[in-house]
């Protein structure tokens, strides 16, 4: 082999060696990008964009997808809490077998953009897979911020509803129509949670006296105090397990795969 021969190799290794490099650092860097925007979503907080960079919609597609690449190596770390947590369901509204062996205790806010998006998106999948065939039960309990103004009336609505009986359908249609009341007024939105009560059927004299005289305010603060107590500081914070294993903490509107996750490790324990 000539001196040619050999430059030639040389540069050719040394190439290679850069872009090697170069693929690295471009892939650590999409892995730190990654990582702020799932921190920053997860979290609550937002991002502003201009138009011509990228939509929300396209911005939600790029996270979701992300989140799954990221779940698929965080789902065999999951560990239960040195020491846990023990949670109480209080008198709140059960959804499913209430002989469940394992709970989930939502601590929520019907104003919350996030808590809307886990009660839309992923509570259905968790109903379907755990809850319709008696693994879990699903708790309730309001914990309204004092950000959202309109979110301490509809948690009594949904409690003047609970009173005839018809809790989650009232639940499911704020938080399905939360675009509609959010930014409104406050009296314009106890008007709209009337007008809910009588899509629903309920004894509109009833639930509008309930409504009125705020009758389970008292009811709504103690599940903010204990939320607190619990160390619950935004919404919507989880807790999943029993009396016997401890309750296992998610915070935030996290995707299906991390509430399988713990939801099995807890059924397994």
């Amino acid at each position: 082999m000539d001196s040619s021969e050999i430059n030639a190799n040389q540069n050719k290794s040394n190439n290679e060696k850069i872009l090697i490099k170069k693929s690295l650092f471009n892939a650590l860097i999409v892995t730190v990008v990654a990582a702020s925007l799932i921190a920053a979503f997860l979290a609550g907080s937002y991002i502003n964009l201009k138009s011509s960079e990228m939509t929300k919609s396209e911005l939600t597609d790029v996270i979701t997808k992300l989140e799954k690449e990221i779940l698929k190596n965080q789902q065999s770390d999951v560990q239960p809490n040195i020491k846990p947590i023990m949670i109480s369901i209080d008198d709140d509204p059960i959804r499913g077998d209430p002989n469940a062996p394992i709970t989930i205790v939502e601590f929520s806010d019907f104003q919350c953009p996030f808590c809307a998006r886990f009660h839309v998106q992923t509570l259905p999948l968790i109903l379907e897979e755990y809850t319709e065939s008696g693994k879990v039960r699903f708790v309730y309990r309001d914990f309204p911020i004092q950000s959202h103004p309109n979110a301490m009336p509809a948690a009594v609505a949904s409690e003047c509803a609970h009173e005839q009986d018809k809790y989650w359908q009232y639940h499911d249609v704020l938080f399905e129509n939360q675009v509609l009341w959010s930014n409104m007024e406050i009296p314009d939105a106890i008007a709209v949670f009337k007008e809910f009560a009588t899509r629903l059927e309920l004894n509109q004299d009833q639930f509008n006296s309930c409504l009125n005289s705020g009758k389970y305010i008292e009811e709504v603060n103690k599940d903010l105090n204990d939320g607190r107590n619990y160390g619950v500081s935004g919404t919507p914070g989880f807790f999943i397990g029993n009396e016997k294993i401890g309750f296992i903490k998610i915070n935030g509107a996290q995707p299906f795969e991390s509430f399988k996750t713990i939801i099995d490790h807890q059924l397994n324990t």
